[in-house]
């Protein structure tokens, strides 16, 4: 929705409001009765049925047209058209009997209303065209711009336009050529074509075209002064006039549409369309407004892509056209047959006016916009096309060799994905629910108790024999436990008080054996210690075991993540980018805003001029379609407030530029 929908909106209320008002007034209004209270009040005669039909037949028109009672705001060209011409306006109501002046000023006034609501359409239709087709002519001139800004695309355009530009010289040649061959017939009339042969016919045409390009390099020497890169930016500059003429045009016509028809706000300054009224409150007033915007509206179309004029001198034939229309302005007209006229007029606004304003403006674009899409990719076309048999043959050569990258790009792929990503995610998962078969184990789980119980054996053992060699009687049963709990706790005394001991006499001990027992002891005690500390290491990788599953994972996961973001960000349609996008327009076109603001030179009453109020249009559209895609639901309601203040050329230009910078720092959040 755009500030179009909202300001025909509002021109519908007031429509509404000022025909109430004339029906409050009236005595006996036959809108307040009801279908049976109708039947009553008119005799059952031919006349006064085809009068009730026909005011039935107005009503449901229009309720077609007004905005509130339709889910499309503004209606489509041909469907209005229909609708005006299914109300068959009568150019003159006398000629019916009406016996009821009630309901044939009633009748009457639902035609004007039908005319007026039927204007504020077509008043919405002329200016989404006029904004349809006034944003792009931005983009051709920024085109223009940035070719005249580099040599390099200047060489570039002038190397695109070349074949375009050998065509119309060798058409110039050519219709030079024949034009002389014409005339070179026409004086030797007297001689027979047949006397000739087809060879000296096309030899004396070749000849034509010989002098034809020798005259012409004649005319043209001036031009071969300058480069084809300075013609071709001489060419482009003269493109960039004439768009931006166009461009200062139809915003120039946006503004003064804007500005001056429909206006029936009493608030607002005298208008060309207002002048000189003395009370808007007047039953009649408004329905001139109604008559003067309609002439306002088809004189706009008409001059608007007129190139010759100036913005000048566009608005002043748009107002002298307006103020001398003999059909529409003169009050003294018959007023029963005023909704008629405006009627033809509207169909004839519709159905000609504005499609043939549609074509000029395109065929203007095309002539002076950029140049179409087969004259800019032609010669890469070219290339390729050119190129093609050579790059065919070297796939063709290597086809063995790209079917084997792809196959082992596959493979790779898949292996990749299950080792990496599948399985890394199965030994969490496993991990979380306590699988046996995902833990993380360094030794067995009973490696440590055998190990421990042998050391016990080994260490009773020995201290049962020395015991019984030294003292001669052997250990009992609590000696025996208290001994095996100190083995566990580590402790190896008595081993190590025998070991000490055969040290004295390394040879005894060997020899007896007891030295190498307690030898071998202390290996296993040095085994068990070993396997202790490895069961504590084996414990925190056992807690920390979720830990490493995603640590195994995260490669996996940071490769998928980047290729996807590459793929995503090739193909394009993310929609971060594309919001970047679009707050980056955004801030740009605060930027045009402001510049149109700074750069205006407003009217004594502080106000812009139509151009510029036009271009300010232009851009605000802009700024609002981008917003809705930006600003969130509630945020947005509030940026409308902000655009509508901005729009309000009564403001004058000083709150305009406060309104810019307020919306600069109250929605930085949602621009930056």
């Amino acid at each position: 929705m755009s500030f179009v929908v909202d300001q025909v909106r509002r021109i519908d209320a007031q429509l509404d409001r000022f025909q109430l008002s004339s029906t409050v007034t009236a005595p006996a209004s036959p809108i307040l009765r009801s279908t049976s209270e109708a039947s009553h009040a008119f005799p059952s005669d031919r006349n006064q049925a085809r009068s009730l039909a026909r005011i039935t037949e107005l009503q449901t028109i229009i309720k077609s047209l007004s905005t509130a009672s339709s889910s499309q705001s503004l209606l489509r060209s041909t469907h209005l058209e229909k609708l005006i011409g299914q109300g068959a306006l009568a150019r003159d109501l006398s000629t019916e009997n009406h016996e009821d002046e009630a309901g044939a000023a009633y009748q009457q006034g639902l035609e004007w209303l039908l005319v007026s609501k039927a204007t504020a359409q077509t008043y919405g239709i002329i200016l989404n065209t006029l904004l349809e087709q006034t944003i792009p002519l931005s983009d051709d001139i920024w085109y223009w711009d940035e070719v005249l800004g580099s040599y390099t695309y200047s060489g570039l355009y002038t190397i695109q336009t070349s074949p375009l530009r050998f065509w119309n010289w060798s058409q110039d040649v050519y219709g030079d050529a024949r034009s002389r061959l014409d005339s070179l017939r026409i004086n030797s009339a007297e001689e027979r074509p047949d006397s000739k042969s087809l060879s000296d016919r096309w030899r004396q045409f070749y000849g034509l075209v010989k002098d034809s390009i020798r005259d012409r390099s004649i005319v043209d020497m001036r031009l071969n002064a300058l480069s084809p890169l300075t013609l071709s930016r001489v060419e482009v500059r003269h493109k960039q006039k004439h768009l931006k003429r166009l461009r200062e045009l139809s915003a120039s016509g946006l503004g003064v549409l804007m500005d001056e028809a429909l206006t029936f706000d009493p608030e607002e300054e005298d208008s060309v369309t207002a002048k000189d009224r003395s009370d808007i409150s007047d039953k009649e007033e408004w329905k001139n407004i109604v008559a003067k915007s309609v002439a306002l509206m088809e004189t706009v179309l008409r001059n608007v892509t007129t190139l010759e004029t100036g913005v000048s001198e566009f608005e002043d034939t748009v107002f002298t056209n307006v103020e001398e229309d003999p059909e529409l302005v003169h009050s003294e007209e018959e007023t029963s047959s005023r909704p008629a006229i405006l009627a033809t007029k509207l169909q004839q606004i519709l159905a000609v006016h504005l499609p043939g304003h549609i074509a000029a403006t395109e065929n203007l674009s095309r002539q002076y916009g950029r140049p179409s899409v087969l004259i800019r990719y032609w010669f890469p076309a070219t290339i390729l096309v050119l190129s093609s048999s050579t790059l065919l043959r070297i796939f063709f050569n290597r086809r063995a060799e790209i079917l084997t990258w792809v196959r082992e790009l596959g493979a790779t792929t898949k292996d990749f994905w299950y080792n990496w990503i599948v399985q890394p995610l199965k030994k969490i998962v496993g991990t979380i629910r306590h699988d046996k078969d995902s833990e993380i184990a360094i030794m067995s789980k009973q490696s440590l108790q055998g190990d421990r119980a042998s050391l016990e054996r080994m260490v009773v053992d020995f201290a049962r024999d020395d015991s019984s060699n030294s003292e001669g009687h052997s250990l009992g049963e609590a000696e025996v436990a208290g001994l095996r709990a100190k083995v566990r706790e580590g402790d190896l005394t008595p081993v190590l008080k025998a070991y000490e001991r055969d040290l004295r006499k390394p040879f005894w001990g060997t020899v007896r054996g007891d030295l190498i027992r307690a030898l071998l002891i202390q290996i296993q005690k040095t085994k068990v210690d070993v396997e202790v500390a490895i069961g504590g290491i084996d414990s925190l990788l056992k807690s920390q075991e979720l830990v490493f599953g995603f640590v195994g994972l995260t490669p996996g996961v940071l490769v998928c993540l980047g290729t996807f973001r590459w793929l995503s960000g090739a193909l394009g349609g993310r929609k971060g980018k594309s919001k970047g996008k679009k707050q980056g327009r955004m801030i740009r076109v605060l930027r045009n805003i402001d510049r149109i603001l700074t750069a205006a030179t407003p009217s004594n009453n502080g106000m812009l001029s139509y151009k510029e109020h036009g271009l300010l249009l232009c851009e605000v559209h802009v700024l609002r379609q981008n917003g809705q895609q930006v600003l969130p639901g509630e945020i947005n309601r509030e940026f409308l407030e902000e655009i509508n203040d901005l729009v309000d050329f009564r403001t004058g230009v000083e709150r305009q530029l406060r309104v810019v910078e307020r919306i600069r720092w109250a929605y930085s959040k949602w621009l930056y």
